[in-house]
């Protein structure tokens, strides 16, 4: 059994798209307050889980519940800057696009709700046969281009005696209105979720000027388009729910920001949430239909007994969970990278188990790989970051004082080898996302923003590299 469970666990996806839901989901409240329209806005850095999410809201199968996800993944974003509502001012001029956005893609989900009488679905399934999982940009061409015609609807939309003749005239920003009227009339009990997932295409951009003000302007009007149809439809079960970076979120502005905060949720994970996730997957990964089992339990179905040896002359000891959780920035993909690492490493030895000296020497291949995904996640904001995180390598220690950072960054600005001139600025950077944290006089306590997102960086104090970066930069 052993050897079949390492198997498994090394088939693992890092990615939620190629991931086996149905056996893998682990499902927690947030997914419930999002289906009772409690939460609209899901926040949280790259290997939270938000992708997980959508992709197990969109395959739910249950009558009267109609999901679509709307990718934004190699979306030409300059279609949806071109595309402003003139009657609104920034940052709210693309509201109304969004809007209809939302409700042309609520109309394609209703073409195949029985609940819909027979003729507004026939007269939908003329209007909105569009492939939007695949070819989102083209259906929204095609919604906002001067031939795609409402008029199939009725020429006067609305219901009883409320009747009301709204003119098209080619100008789609008035088609918001007749869709709006006719979903009032028609939406009926039926639950709709339509989620907004992989916003951040754009965001390698945002370094210029006038690319950021479009790109935030453009985010932050989805969010209120959101939040208004949610009011607009309170006594539905419509839900459109936005999936976005915590560091893409922190850069919008509104002056009603902090109203958001109503509908907003942080994907957040501690060492006993990540427990609870990690047993159940390896329940799962014993018996694809198991309930979930104690973690100590099953944690050691998959790793020999003992501890991790470390350290100079490996003197120091530890636990298997103890020593990958260090390495790990408490997200989900990290824990499972590394055990696909460990299962990999210890089949190719031969092991039935993973041995604690497996941990050991699957470090640096893990380390490779986390500072791969920080440089991919942090690439939009400092495009030079390679090389930023090369100077670690020069100053090869743990533990470093400012103004040592500060001359290496200097002398490699002068040097043509880094762009980015502003050392403050990146250090605040490499805080944000966890790559460096604060080290107290106090040495046994560090403080890292993923332990607690209210942390700020303290040019006071020394700053010191997470440990799961070590091996990538050649400090050990």
């Amino acid at each position: 059994m052993s050897v079949e469970l390492l198997e498994e666990i090394e088939g693992w996806k890092l990615e939620a798209k190629l991931e086996d839901n149905k056996r893998y989901f682990y499902h927690t409240r947030v997914v419930n307050r999002i289906l009772k329209g409690q939460k609209l806005y899901v926040v949280g850095r790259k290997g939270t889980g938000k992708t997980a999410i959508t992709e197990y809201l969109n395959t739910i199968d249950e009558n009267q519940y109609y999901s679509q996800k709307l990718t934004f993944k190699n979306f030409p974003f300059n279609k949806l800057y071109e595309l402003k509502d003139k009657g609104f001012t920034a940052p709210n001029q693309h509201i109304t696009l969004w809007k209809y956005v939302i409700y042309s893609t609520v109309c394609r989900l209703m073409r195949d709700n029985p609940n819909v009488d027979y003729e507004s679905r026939q007269k939908l399934h003329k209007l909105f046969n569009d492939d939007v999982e695949h070819a989102l940009s083209n259906a929204v061409e095609r919604w906002t281009g001067v031939k795609f015609d409402l008029k199939v609807l009725g020429t006067g939309v609305g219901f009883g005696n409320n009747k009301e003749i709204i003119e098209d005239e080619g100008d789609w920003t008035r088609r918001v209105e007749i869709l709006e009227k006719f979903l009032n009339g028609q939406i009926g009990s039926d639950k709709y979720v339509i989620m907004f997932d992989e916003l951040d295409e754009d965001y390698k951009d945002i370094i210029e000027p006038e690319k950021y003000k479009q790109y935030t302007e453009l985010l932050t009007s989805l969010f209120k388009a959101v939040q208004d149809i949610r009011a607009r439809f309170s006594k539905h079960q419509f839900f459109p729910v936005i999936f976005i970076r915590d560091d893409i979120y922190d850069v919008l502005q509104d002056p009603d920001k902090t109203k958001w905060i109503d509908f907003k949720v942080d994907l957040e994970w501690d060492e006993s949430s990540i427990k609870n996730l990690l047993a159940f997957r390896l329940s799962r990964a014993i018996n694809k239909n198991s309930d979930p089992q104690q973690f100590n339990e099953v944690w050691n179905k998959a790793f020999d007994r003992g501890e991790v040896k470390y350290g100079h002359r490996q003197q120091k000891r530890m636990t298997p969970f103890k020593y990958i959780t260090r390495s790990s920035l408490l997200r989900p993909r990290d824990y499972i990278r590394y055990m696909q690492v460990c299962s990999e490493n210890s089949l190719e030895k031969g092991h039935s188990k993973i041995k604690p000296y497996v941990i050991n020497e699957s470090d640096t291949s893990f380390s490779n790989y986390l500072r791969s995904e920080l440089e991919d996640e942090i690439h939009g904001v400092i495009p030079d970051i390679h090389r930023i995180l090369d100077l670690f390598t020069v100053l090869r220690k743990q533990t470093i004082r400012i103004d040592e950072f500060k001359e290496a960054f200097d002398n490699a600005v002068d040097e043509g080898l880094i762009k980015t001139k502003d050392y403050q600025f990146v250090l605040q950077m490499l805080f944000h996302f966890s790559i460096i944290g604060n080290q107290p006089k106090q040495s046994s306590h560090q403080v890292f923003r993923y332990k607690n997102k209210e942390a700020r960086l303290n040019m006071k104090e020394n700053i010191i590299i997470h440990r799961g970066l070590f091996r990538a930069l050649q400090i050990l």
